[in-house]
């Protein structure tokens, strides 16, 4: 049985899914969903991060469960919300974790409020110029006509992703929880925030040197839907930053849970 007990609270008037734990106070986490799976992501590796801090996981809006708004389906627009999301929980200088697309969030959200937060934990998610991505990902960003994923079926196309997840059988409550993210267009509507990267990834950038806030990459040796040039792209243009690459492929949360869940929580306890 997991431990993690999703709820709702609404924010800037979208109806956001959340979940908490009860760990020490005197640190605290914002953990972002990856696309396209939601906060159950972090199943595996809870108990663990949750000894080390008070967790906060949310789906940022328009992923998992909570409610989409298209003007939020960018990193820069989702940067600024991952502060608002902060602010509504009184989280007053977290850590922040955003694998995959909340890595380029992250990034924009602290390039853009500096001190907001303690550290940044991100990777496994598009940040390369020239960008550099594998299948389907690099796809699904390029794709001049969205109608053959619009007939394949969100159902079709999540569970082609979870069928990548190597060496981790996901529960049962946490694969139907994916599968009922992404019903009807949803799953094409997201699509939206990463066919923005080729226009703001280059913002990105731009900024990565100015970031002061700490910033740990983390990401699969084996990734081949976000190959580890991201990360190393990351690592070589941010002032203050650590790469771990871990054993695993796109999923490392879930594939490689007790390495994923070591090196967040001793960045944690250096920073």
């Amino acid at each position: 049985m997991t431990e993690i007990k999703p709820r709702f609270r609404t924010i800037d008037g979208l109806s956001i899914r959340y979940a908490e734990s009860d760990g020490p106070g005197d640190s605290e986490a914002l953990l972002l969903s990856p696309w396209p799976e939601s906060l159950y992501s972090y199943d595996p590796i809870w108990s663990e991060l949750a000894a080390h801090a008070r967790l906060t996981a949310v789906d940022l809006p328009g992923f998992g469960h909570s409610e989409l708004r298209e003007d939020l389906l960018s990193p820069t627009a989702m940067g600024e919300f991952v502060v608002r999301i902060a602010d509504a929980f009184g989280l007053a200088k977290p850590h922040v974790v955003g694998p995959d697309i909340g890595t380029a969030a992250s990034l924009f959200a602290a390039a853009r409020h500096p001190d907001r937060f303690r550290s940044l934990v991100v990777g496994t998610g598009g940040a390369a110029v020239p960008i550099t991505l594998g299948s389907p990902l690099d796809d699904w960003v390029h794709a001049e006509d969205l109608g053959p994923y619009l007939a394949m079926g969100p159902k079709a196309a999540v569970t082609l992703a979870m069928s990548t997840i190597n060496g981790y059988e996901l529960p049962d409550v946490v694969r139907e929880d994916y599968l009922a993210a992404y019903s009807g267009r949803r799953f094409v509507d997201q699509m939206a925030y990463v066919r923005a990267y080729p226009a703001e990834l280059p913002v990105l950038g731009e900024l990565l040197p100015t970031l002061q806030t700490p910033v740990q990459l983390l990401a699969g040796r084996n990734d081949q839907v976000v190959p580890l040039a991201n990360a190393e792209y990351l690592h070589e243009r941010l002032p203050n930053s650590a790469l771990d690459p871990i054993d695993a492929g796109h999923f490392a949360w879930e594939e490689a849970a007790d390495a994923y869940a070591g090196v967040i929580t001793r960045w944690w306890q250096a920073n």
